[in-house]
């Protein structure tokens, strides 16, 4: 070998091996930004036919939530033990406003249709009397049903079902679970490009110098731009605990080492745009379940008429009829359960404090094992990460190719 020859061959292009690791530097960070940006975009599919490219996590959103919401439903969130939280009494208070304005609504319409005679009849203090002694007892019925619902909040509420729906039906808010918790982390992917490729650059300088082979430049560009991408993936999650290298450098997996900010990052958006209180209250309202409450509140609403006649009952009977009285009943139980969604947004204020479904995941997080708290998170890189680092692998290959042609004119 001609070292001689090398030397002078360095010496005249300099300004060429010089760029050889800039340009391996640039192909780093260009292949793990463009890896970053597929992994999200575009929300939707973009293309003809099946030639297009919809983001990774966009495209599997209903298996990619599916996973995660399992998670948290089995490790994160006991539905039971949260909604204990909520004390009857004090729902029964918070809605006391709404409710009596519900009551007084429904009695009068309701009484009105099926006994109009006989209320228009009746002096209004003595509307008033029957009014208010519903309106007192409307707080214990709440309170009943409060009960009820907290003790078979399991068949009432799908928390994973509510949180997929939801997550599939918005996939920005999916893009912004995974990239607002792990943005550290995509950081440190596209800045561990430029070093990584640096150092490949330096080793692929030296084989040019020995080999001219025009096959070094494509070929270290997809080296490049495979091997950075392999590389920054693995050392986001690995290893799961500290481990010492070569006695000299010390590293864990940076999101295994972010625990607690990612948990709190977590727990804000889950509790800020999944499990809102709001979202969760529609989910009872309309979910699996909503028939379920329907019939609790149709129950409890049919109870309290009959409790509220129980002296006057018989008399009532016979002025309206059996098959009236039971119509009555049936059509209050409807109008209640119509009033339903709008007389519980009163509740969010307090359900959201009471909740405090933040804390919770925040908490819950502390107790993951490893594994399962890498869970949080490695789902949006599994399945898809070979087309990621596929893709970088060909970008540093056509960025090499471009390199030598520049290089032999």
């Amino acid at each position: 070998m001609d070292w001689a020859a090398i030397g002078a061959d360095l010496r005249e292009h300099w300004v060429v091996y010089l760029s050889m690791p800039l340009v391996a530097a640039v192909i780093g960070y260009v292949t793990k930004r463009a890896a970053i940006e597929m992994m999200f975009r575009p929300v939707e599919f973009v293309g003809v036919w099946r030639l297009g490219w919809q983001g990774v996590i966009p495209r599997n959103a209903e298996r990619m939530a599916t996973v995660a919401m399992e998670l948290m439903t089995t490790n994160l969130i006991a539905p039971r033990e949260v909604f204990g939280r909520l004390d009857p009494k004090r729902v029964a208070e918070e809605l006391r406003g709404p409710i009596e304005r519900a009551v007084d609504e429904i009695a009068r319409e309701v009484l009105a249709q099926y006994q109009p005679n006989l209320w228009e009849l009746l002096p209004r203090q003595a509307q008033d009397r029957v009014l208010g002694r519903i309106r007192r007892e409307a707080p214990a019925v709440v309170e009943r049903l409060m009960r009820e619902v907290a003790e078979d909040i399991e068949s009432l509420l799908d928390v994973k079902d509510m949180a997929v729906r939801a997550l599939v039906r918005d996939k920005a808010v999916l893009n912004r679970l995974i990239r607002g918790t792990a943005a550290p982390e995509m950081r440190f992917i596209a800045r561990s490009g430029i070093w990584f490729g640096a150092v490949i650059g330096v080793v692929q300088l030296g084989t040019w110098a020995l080999t001219k082979n025009p096959w070094v430049l494509p070929v270290f560009g997809g080296i490049t731009g495979w091997l950075t991408d392999w590389l920054a993936l693995k050392m986001i999650f690995f290893p799961r605990q500290p481990r010492r290298f070569l006695g000299l450098v010390t590293w864990q997996g940076m999101f295994q080492r972010r625990r607690m900010a990612v948990a709190r990052d977590y727990g804000e958006l889950i509790a800020g745009e999944i499990l809102t209180v709001a979202n969760v209250l529609e989910a009872v309202l309309t979910g699996p379940g909503a028939d379920r409450l329907h019939r609790m509140v149709e129950r409890e609403v049919r109870r309290s008429i009959d409790e509220q006649a129980s002296l006057a009952k018989p008399l009532v009977v016979a002025a309206v009829g059996s098959r009236r009285y039971q119509e009555m009943k049936a059509a209050a139980a409807r109008r209640a359960i119509e009033h339903v969604p709008d007389t519980v947004r009163h509740l969010e204020g307090y359900a959201t404090g009471a909740l405090d479904i933040r804390a919770t995941i925040v908490r819950q997080i502390q107790g993951l094992t490893p594994v399962q708290y890498e869970g949080l998170l490695r789902p949006a890189f599994r399945q898809d990460e070979w087309k990621l680092i596929t893709v970088g692998a060909v970008i540093g290959f056509l960025v090499g190719e471009l390199q030598l042609v520049l290089l032999l004119h």
